[in-house]
């Protein structure tokens, strides 16, 4: 079996009495496009930054690249494109500039062509200093920095930060690109449905855990959307529906939670009792969270619940 290009095992990272990571376990292979998921304070940061040798775990092992992540960052830096979650640029320089000086940094081969067609793309002004750009201006300097690099693994932690939803597009069309050149790709995002549109497979963290680890398909369990209706008939024939249990308000109104599989199933009997109203929405990754695991991971870690660090 190919080496992974990014193994992590039994990851601790502590800050004083902080366990931002704690056993954390990942695997990326080559070609993946892998989507880290938590929420925001889970340790997605912690724990790429660990992967990338910019914080040392007071325990387990990280290699990335074939290389041990802390000893030979410098060899992994080299190899890799990073778009980090708070992108802070040199004020004095322009946009273009710091483009050109993260390029040289990385000692990669610069990639002219596909820099200016990504800031064009990215609506970027490379003329302006950093200090006068806003945060999305910033965020898309990184991302023209990362993504017009030649890299055999791109490690992008929060990247549509900032950026507007035409940006986002514009940014899920490169990833995909990238995906179809058969690169690989860590993707960290707080945003469940930006990971469902371009990963293959996801980690999700909480409490600095790894609490779940497949492709798309093993997880959709973890997706339950909520359902609010109004209708003409009694709603309790709801009942019919395996799987439904429906909370009836005071305003008429009934609401229930329900696996993505029944949505149809779900729909085809509100019809039948005259539907008025309907909402059908999918929960937040937050939501998602307190539904499926409530405080269990934190209740079973070594340090205290809260204030883990990104």
């Amino acid at each position: 079996m190919d080496t992974p290009v990014i193994e992590a095992r039994g990851l601790v990272k502590t800050f004083g009495p902080t366990r931002a990571l704690d056993g954390f376990d990942l695997t990326v292979r080559a070609g993946q496009v892998a989507g880290f998921l938590g929420p925001n304070g889970s340790g997605k940061s912690t724990a790429i930054r660990v992967l990338l040798g910019l914080l040392r775990a007071d325990e387990g092992t990280a290699r990335v690249l074939g290389r041990e992540a802390w000893t030979d960052s410098v060899e992994i830096h080299r190899r890799t494109a990073y778009v980090p979650g708070d992108t802070n640029l040199w004020p004095g320089l322009t946009g273009g500039e710091i483009i050109d000086l993260l390029t040289d940094i990385r000692g990669g081969r610069r990639r002219r062509r596909r820099r200016d067609e990504l800031i064009e793309r990215f609506e970027l002004d490379p003329t302006k200093k950093a200090r006068s750009y806003s945060k999305g201006n910033r965020q898309k300097v990184a991302l023209v920095a990362a993504l017009s690099a030649q890299a055999e693994l791109y490690v992008l932690d929060e990247p549509t930060s900032g950026l507007d939803p035409l940006m986002e597009a514009v940014f899920t069309d490169e990833v995909r690109r990238i995906a179809d050149q058969g690169g690989t790709v860590l993707l960290s995002s707080h945003i469940l449905a930006e990971v469902e549109k371009l990963c293959g497979t996801v980690t999700i963290i909480r409490a600095g855990r790894d609490v779940e680890s497949g492709t798309l398909a093993q997880l959709r369990h973890l997706t339950r959307s909520a359902v609010t209706a109004t209708t003409s008939a009694d709603p309790s024939r709801l009942d019919d529906v395996e799987g439904v249990h429906h909370l009836v308000h005071a305003d008429g109104r009934v609401s229930f939670d329900v696996d993505d599989v029944r949505v149809p199933e779900v729909l085809r009997a509100l019809a039948d009792l005259g539907v008025q109203n309907l909402t059908v929405a999918p929960p937040s990754l937050e939501e998602l969270f307190l539904r499926h695991y409530g405080d269990r991971p934190a209740e079973r870690s070594a340090g205290p619940a809260a204030g883990h660090p990104r």
